[in-house]
């Protein structure tokens, strides 16, 4: 028998469409990173929604498409993003707690309890290490 007749095609390099199945299986293990990333989508709504009823100021659209960007890159698993929704969730938390401590309104420590669970579930070594 030859060697080369039968060729391994999984010497080959990974076609395009396999990359993404991984890809896609590699998010599917980590629900995780789907919530947070829909979560960064609702936030970039919530500011646009606010500034449109002029809730906030027109000067906060600049992190709308911050959080797209984020929300969006770590549903493609890139390390950027990962970086980013981190500090944004980490910032939330820490303004969400700081609220809840001068105003004494309950619903801002539940927020700031949900960031800072998102915050420590992307700290995880197990999701950094999926990301590329």
């Amino acid at each position: 028998m030859n060697a080369g007749a039968n060729p391994d095609p999984s010497t080959g390099p990974p076609e395009p469409q396999a990359k993404r199945k991984a890809e896609l299986s590699t998010l599917l293990r980590m629900p995780g990173l789907v919530a947070i990333g829909s979560y960064m989508f609702l936030l970039a709504g919530i500011v646009v929604v606010y500034v449109v009823e002029r809730r906030i100021e027109p000067l906060f659209l600049v992190f709308a498409p911050l959080f797209f960007a984020a929300g969006l890159g770590l549903m493609m698993l890139l390390r950027w993003a990962w970086a980013l929704t981190s500090a944004a969730v980490a910032l939330l938390a820490a303004s969400f707690f700081w609220t809840c401590m001068t105003q004494h309104i309950f619903f801002y420590l539940v927020h700031g309890l949900i960031n800072l669970v998102f915050f420590l579930y992307l700290v995880r070594t197990e999701v950094r290490a999926k990301l590329r």
